[in-house]
Formats: structure tokens, C-alpha cells, sequence
């Protein structure tokens, strides 16, 4: 069993930045494929931000140029650096790692954005 745990959500100004980490158990993490998704009250789950074991990356076309994304194996995590934070951020954001077909998900992080 793999148990993800997501860190660093707050509350922030537009323009803001904030740090998202997400913490996976097991010793071949750096096997694991890695996602960010964020749910805003009354809206679907959607997919932020990806890394792959291998290191590709993904991002949603709405962060492209504001989010970052990166893995640390030697810390078992996963890091969302977000900068320029806009309201329309606001949201849940989960982690979830994919291992040997199976997926694992987080309790989530609450990032608000104020304007």
C-alpha cells in the first residue's frame, strides 16, 4: 500500500506563489508516475500538472507558464512550485501516484487565492 501525502496549501493574494508538496511511501518511488489535480467546490477533479517516472512532464494549457513541476527521488516527493497564483486557482489540490496499474490519491491540500 502506498500512502501519499500532500503538504504546503494556504491562503494567498493574486500574484502570490506557493509551494505544494506531495510525500509517497515505498521504496521504488522513482518508479511511480506522479499527478497534481485540483477540484473547486461544485466542479470536476481535473489534472493540473504530471510527471512521469522517466520525467516527462505535463501541464494543463490554464498554469503553462506559472506552475512547475518537479520530482525529488532521494526525498520520495514531488514538489507544484505556483507562481502568479490567480483567484481562479482556488481549489482542492490532490496528489495522486500511479504504481503497477494501480493508483493511489492523497487527502488533498486547500489552496484559496484571493483577489
Amino acid at each position: 500500500q502506498v500512502q501519499v501525502v500532500e503538504s504546503g496549501g494556504g491562503s494567498v493574494q493574486a500574484g502570490g506563489s506557493l509551494r505544494l508538496s506531495c510525500a509517497a511511501s515505498g521504496s521504488t518511488f522513482s518508479s511511480y508516475g506522479i499527478g497534481w489535480y485540483r477540484q473547486a467546490p461544485g466542479k470536476q477533479r481535473d489534472l493540473v500538472a504530471g510527471i512521469s517516472s522517466g520525467g516527462m512532464i505535463f501541464y494543463t494549457d490554464s498554469v503553462k507558464g506559472r506552475f512547475t513541476i518537479s520530482r525529488d527521488n532521494s526525498k520520495n516527493t514531488v514538489y507544484l512550485i505556483m507562481d502568479s497564483l490567480k483567484p481562479e486557482d482556488t481549489a482542492v489540490y490532490y496528489c495522486k501516484a500511479n504504481f503497477l496499474n494501480r493508483v493511489y490519491w492523497g487527502q488533498g491540500t486547500q489552496v484559496t487565492v484571493s483577489s
